[in-house]
């Protein structure tokens, strides 16, 4: 006889309501990547510490690997698939990430977007060590950061800038 006990998950991903049946032991890093097949979201290190499977939860970034599924009932999830709009456009932040190349293996990229996805959305300027300190949960073995660095913040004055913009 299995001691796995299966709960009913209710959760919203990527702006879509979603009901699955878990079981109890899975982290939300395994129910977006096997059950929902969002392979954006990276296994890594598995113990938090790495960043690769960063996903927002209610506007927030956590770690998928060590946040238990059944603790996102009711919340609302967004991962790097959820940032493409409609019309199959990528956001500007991953398009800065392009531009900037802010990518080499790759492997942390979705991790790094949702977290300067959550950094960016409340409009502030930030200096470039503040930038530093709020990815550092974040780690790259590729780049070296500078040019993750350049394509948040360039990302951040374009943002600040059409605001600016806008407001005048």
């Amino acid at each position: 006889m299995s001691d796995i006990q299966y709960k009913e998950l209710k959760f919203t991903v990527n702006g879509k309501e979603r009901s699955l049946m878990i079981d109890v032991r899975s982290s939300l890093l395994e129910v977006l990547r096997k059950d929902l097949r969002l392979h954006s979201v990276k296994k890594g290190c598995e113990v938090g510490e790495c960043g690769a499977c960063t996903v927002l939860i209610d506007g927030e970034p956590f770690d998928s690997c060590i946040y238990m599924a059944i603790w996102a009932e009711g919340k609302d999830i967004l991962t790097v698939e959820g940032l493409m709009s409609d019309d199959g456009s990528i956001s500007d932040i991953q398009q800065a990430f392009i531009d900037e190349a802010a990518v080499q293996c790759g492997f942390c990229t979705p991790g790094l977007i949702m977290t300067a996805y959550s950094v960016l959305a409340d409009g502030k300027r930030y200096t470039r060590e503040e930038l530093r300190q709020k990815l550092a949960g974040n780690m790259c073995r590729c780049t070296g950061y500078h040019n993750i660095i350049n394509a948040v913040e360039n990302t951040m004055l374009k943002r600040i800038e059409a605001a600016e913009a806008q407001n005048s």
